[in-house]
């Protein structure tokens, strides 16, 4: 799971307004836009973190001389040591984070839905906006079926044809 700075506005907007049609949180009305300007912030300080422990994974690797293939493993340490959510763990990190900023928002009235009910509303559209890696993954390989998977060809492709469908998509993280 891949959190895009280009998907942030959809997931914020969708998501208030899921909360808010089920009944799960009161916002008046002339003040949506700004919940839903505090669920973006949640989810710009979650890029802002995990870019910050990935470039922290690869100094460790480069001032370590470990292997790069290592950089996850690495990574999923970091975010341990700081309770921070990636890869499996980010949708409930973020659904958590989210709750938070809606019980601390001054721009929400009520919230009248438990948490587990908040977090299922809120799993549903971040599963659905975020399920994109796995669409441009299958996108990707079948653009390069004819290289061979595992040369250092096929891994450059690879990553020039994510790159390109991620731009053409306003996927750029």
């Amino acid at each position: 799971m891949r959190l895009y700075a280009g998907k942030i506005s959809p997931i914020a907007n969708d998501m208030v307004e899921a909360l808010v049609a089920n009944g799960d949180i009161e916002v008046s009305a002339d003040l949506v836009h700004e919940v839903v300007l505090d669920v973006e912030s949640v989810l710009r300080e979650y890029i802002r973190a995990e870019r910050e422990i990935t470039d922290r994974a690869r100094d460790q690797i480069s001032r370590d001389g470990l292997e790069f293939n290592q950089v996850n493993k690495i990574k999923n340490k970091l975010a341990e040591d700081r309770g921070f959510g990636i890869g499996d763990r980010a949708v409930e990190y973020l659904t958590r984070q989210v709750i938070e900023a809606l019980f601390h928002s001054r721009h929400v009235e009520e919230v009248f839905a438990e948490d587990h009910t908040l977090r299922r509303t809120m799993r549903d559209v971040l599963n659905r906006h975020l399920n994109v890696d796995d669409d441009l993954d299958q996108e990707v390989r079948k653009r390069i079926k004819n290289l061979q998977e595992g040369t250092s060809t096929w891994e450059v492709e690879y990553h020039k044809v994510m790159s390109d469908l991620r731009r053409l998509k306003g996927l750029d993280a």
